[in-house]
C-alpha cells in the first residue's frame, strides 16, 4: 500500500489566528487542519519518490481540474527541479481534464468529464491528480483512460479521504490521509470559493448555507 501521512480523525488542527488566512474567509472556517508549509514538504517528498520509481520513462502528467490545479503546478516544479538537479530524470508532457462530481457540498453518482483532448494519444505512463473521496470520480477517470491503452497508469492523489463511502480505490501515491469533514483551500472549493485560499481547512457549517446555490 502507498505510504502516507495521516491526519487524526480527532486532530484539533491549528488557530486561525495562527496563519494568514484571507479576511473574507475568516467566518467561514473552523481550522487549519494542513498548513501550506507542510503540503509543499509533502509534495515535495513525493515528486523525490515519483522520480526514484519513473526515471527515465516518459510521463503524460494529466492535471484533474479544478481542484488538482494547485497540487499538479507545485509537483510538477518539484519535478522540474529534480529534473534539472539529479541523475535520474523523467521526461514530462501535460494534459488537462476538468471532472465534476459534486452538488454543495455532496459528491454525486453523477461523473461529468470535460477536455483531454489528446487523451486518445497516450503513451507511456499517466499521472492523475486529484483528491480522492469515494473513489469512485477516479474510477471513472481509470475507465475512460483504459480505453486508450496507455502503457501504464500511476495515480498520485494529495489527500484521500477515510469515509464509510469509499469504494476501497487507492492511490499509487498519497499525500495526507485525512478525516471525513469538507476540506477548502490549496484549489479545493466550496461551489468556487476558497480556492484562494493557501492552507487546507474545515469548512464550518454556517459558511456550507452562506454559500449554498
Amino acid at each position: 500500500l502507498a505510504s502516507s501521512t495521516s491526519i487524526a480523525d480527532d486532530e484539533k488542527g491549528h488557530d486561525l489566528d495562527l496563519f494568514c488566512v484571507p479576511r473574507h474567509y475568516e467566518n467561514d472556517l473552523d481550522k487549519v487542519i494542513i498548513p501550506h508549509g507542510l503540503i509543499m514538504d509533502r509534495t515535495e517528498r513525493l515528486a523525490r519518490d515519483i522520480i526514484r520509481d519513473m526515471g527515465g520513462h516518459h510521463i503524460v502528467a494529466l492535471c484533474v481540474l479544478k481542484g488538482g490545479y494547485k497540487f499538479f503546478a507545485d509537483l510538477l516544479d518539484y519535478i522540474k527541479s529534480l529534473n534539472q538537479n539529479s541523475d535520474k530524470s523523467v521526461p514530462l508532457t501535460v494534459d488537462f481534464i476538468r471532472v465534476k462530481s459534486y452538488c454543495n457540498d455532496k459528491s454525486t453518482n453523477n461523473v461529468k468529464v470535460i477536455g483531454g483532448d489528446e487523451l486518445s494519444n497516450l503513451a507511456g505512463k499517466v499521472s492523475l491528480f486529484d483528491i480522492v473521496e469515494t473513489g469512485r470520480t477516479m474510477e471513472t477517470l481509470l475507465s475512460l483512460l483504459s480505453e486508450c491503452n496507455p502503457k501504464m497508469v500511476k495515480v498520485v492523489s494529495l489527500l484521500v479521504k477515510r469515509t464509510p463511502r469509499s469504494s476501497g480505490y487507492r492511490p499509487d501515491y498519497i499525500g495526507f490521509e485525512v478525516p471525513d469533514a469538507f476540506l477548502v483551500g490549496y484549489a479545493l472549493d466550496y461551489n468556487e470559493y476558497f480556492r484562494d485560499l493557501s492552507h487546507i481547512c474545515i469548512l464550518n457549517d454556517q459558511a456550507k448555507e452562506k454559500y449554498k446555490v
